[in-house]
């Protein structure tokens, strides 16, 4: 049995989201657009974005582990936020992070998985992976929700 043309071609590459256009009020912020991040995936459940190595290292060449935990909690605050809706804001209260192992070129690629959406606390685990699918760090992140105060301006591009 033969497969058609486009099931025997290679998986198309994820093109990274326009957060802006998810929110349509607010982008990823200014730090995660200067370390190159770029969201593939975006539901409260489950995101994903990744990471240029280039740029995002210390002196030995290796990603910096602070970009990890940056790149975690671009993912686990950006899918907070939109499971808190339009008249809620999510903000950090807990993070932790495991790295494991680390890259020294490519790119890195962060999986958020919910724990628990709840209605005043969200908890994410983020796994970011190499391009070989080896683990580099495990990040755990807790977000409270609260009213978003009025008048509250959101950084637009």
């Amino acid at each position: 049995m033969t497969l058609p043309e486009s099931a025997a071609q290679e998986p198309q590459e994820a093109l990274p989201l326009d957060v802006m256009e998810v929110f349509g009020y607010r982008g990823i912020g200014a730090l995660a657009e200067r370390m190159g991040i770029e969201f593939l995936e975006l539901t409260p459940e489950r995101s994903v974005a990744r990471m240029p190595v280039e740029g995002n290292t210390q002196p030995l060449g290796l990603v910096h582990g602070g970009a990890y935990v940056v790149l975690a909690e671009s993912l686990g605050s950006t899918a907070a936020n939109l499971h808190a809706g339009p008249t809620k804001i999510a903000v950090g209260i807990e993070i932790n992070a495991s790295h494991s192992r680390s890259a020294t070129e490519g790119w890195v690629t962060g999986v958020c998985t919910a724990i628990s959406l709840g209605r005043t606390l969200v908890t994410h685990e983020i796994a970011i992976s190499d391009e070989k699918g080896r683990r580099l760090s495990t990040v755990r992140m807790t977000n409270f929700i609260k009213d978003r105060p009025e008048g509250q301006v959101f950084e637009t591009k």
